[in-house]
């Protein structure tokens, strides 16, 4: 008599995901996925968003620089279970097109879309960032001059992450205008060796991941040797974001910092990322023209 044909069920890894918001506590939520994540190999990864009731789309950068990691380590992932608006948004800013599903139009036109750029696509990014993000209607007015600048400053970030951070995962960013609240966001992240890292094998400085960052907001430090100058984009850009009103913050591996108000807080995440994050929000609401207090030629760095 033939013996009866065994059903075999394989459990797939699965790790529930909760909202993820642009503060301390969604990095917090994406560095713990990537506490999870990080230990698999050769396994196929179910990304439950359930209970993920929402998400700023901004963070996809992040979050899509954790998921690309996990993939480099041999795994597929896959996201599940996602709410009809989260997805809607995901659809919209082309994070979802990475994972199998097709775009849709966003006629609102709010979202800056996500995209993952090589180390070697500087030009590319710089039109990204111009036609995505500085040169949208809701960034205030800027002189000419000082667009430059914080084109300048922006594109500094993507110099870092490829020149310090080592990395070879490449450069990934996202963006989101919030009507709503009256505020654009822009992030950009890396998966490269991390701020602290970086200070502790240059120049031979050992800081906690959170001090590491406040010296690096300083504009006369910088880990650059030669006659390239550094430390000036995030100087500019801290300076910007306190006269509008806005926020930046920066993740380094287990570092937080958040700059708002004109000061600033600094604390440790229980679990690293790994790279850096830059997370840019500019208050929409400003009404105030902003020029360099000594103007410089506006010719194009680009």
């Amino acid at each position: 008599m033939a013996s009866p044909l065994l059903e075999v069920r394989i459990q797939l890894p699965k790790i529930l995901l909760s909202d993820i918001r642009h503060d301390k506590s969604g990095f917090e939520e994406l560095t713990n996925l990537y506490a999870k994540a990080k230990e698999y190999t050769f396994e196929t990864i179910q990304i439950d968003m359930n209970t993920t009731a929402w998400l700023d789309a901004d963070m996809c950068s992040s979050f899509g620089a954790i998921l690309y990691h996990v993939t480099s380590n041999l795994n597929n992932v896959d996201l599940v279970n996602l709410q009809p608006q989260v997805e809607s948004i995901l659809l919209k800013n082309r994070f979802l097109s990475h994972y199998g599903k097709k775009s849709i139009v966003d006629s609102w036109k709010t979202t800056i879309k996500y995209r993952h750029f090589d180390v070697k696509d500087g030009r590319s990014f710089a039109e990204y960032v111009e036609s995505e993000f500085i040169d949208r209607d809701e960034v205030p007015k800027m002189s000419i001059g000082l667009k430059k600048k914080f084109k300048e400053s922006i594109f500094e970030i993507f110099s870092n992450s490829v020149l310090h951070s080592k990395t070879k995962l490449g450069i990934f960013t996202c963006g989101q205008f919030f009507p709503k609240r009256n505020s654009l966001n822009f992030s950009i992240s890396d998966l490269g060796i991390g701020i602290r890292t970086n200070i502790k094998e240059s120049i031979g400085i050992n800081l906690q991941a959170d001090e590491a960052i406040v010296w690096a907001t300083r504009g006369s430090n910088t880990t650059k040797k030669g006659e390239i100058p550094g430390g000036l984009g995030l100087k500019l850009l801290c300076e910007f974001i306190d006269l509008n009103g806005g926020r930046i913050q920066i993740v380094s591996e287990n570092g937080y910092f958040c700059r708002e108000n004109s000061s600033y807080r600094a604390s440790q995440l229980l679990h690293p990322f790994p790279g850096t994050v830059v997370n840019i929000e500019i208050a929409t609401h400003d009404d105030v023209s902003y020029t360099l207090s000594e103007e410089i030629s506006p010719t194009d760095i680009f």
